[in-house]
């Protein structure tokens, strides 16, 4: 495709197009008893249906990377540190650790060891641009994976909206403030 113009770029066609150049999502079709099966796997090993497909594509690439494959290890140190973060939910919210600021709190006590910082280093592929876009949507799902661990939900202010905080000076920038039911 031809390089778009400022003008093209903020048209609606154009930001469209250039949203999907971008885009990480993959749609698929399944027949119902597929998606049943693989919804209950999912519960089972107690992840969200999506988190769960992604887990099984990426076993499946990692299964066939050959030695060394760059993929791989990014793959894989994403991994470790998407289990070592919901272990560490769950042992934090057993000791009576769970807060609304709870995400941040799991986060801080991950990122406080070297090991980790050097597993989330090579998630996200180092530093730099590429890295920062890496960043968020990693961040993110170790939110929804940390709610998910603890049986919490995103907290509700007035107008029934989800309450999120800012921070600065940590591994997430911004998180969901969270609540569970008593």
């Amino acid at each position: 495709m031809a390089t778009q113009t400022k003008t093209e770029q903020s048209t609606k066609p154009g930001r469209r197009a250039a949203r999907l150049a971008e885009a990480q999502t993959l749609n698929l079709s399944v027949e119902p008893k597929v998606r049943a099966r693989l919804h209950e796997l999912a519960a089972a090993e107690g992840l969200e249906l999506g988190h769960y497909v992604q887990k099984v594509l990426e076993s499946h690439v990692l299964d066939r990377a050959a030695e060394g494959d760059e993929l791989a290890e990014r793959l894989s140190a994403k991994r470790a540190v998407i289990d070592h973060v919901v272990t560490l939910a769950r042992e934090l919210d057993g000791k009576g650790k769970f807060d609304a600021d709870f995400i941040l709190t799991v986060m801080k006590a991950a990122s406080a060891e070297k090991a980790f910082l050097d597993l989330y280093q090579t998630a996200i592929g180092g530093e730099g641009k590429e890295a920062a876009r890496a960043q968020k949507p990693l961040n993110q799902q170790l939110g929804r994976l940390i709610r998910k661990a603890v049986g919490a939900k995103g907290k509700r202010n007035a107008q029934g909206k989800v309450m999120r905080a800012q921070t600065s000076g940590e591994i997430i920038s911004s998180y969901t403030l969270l609540t569970k039911d008593a």
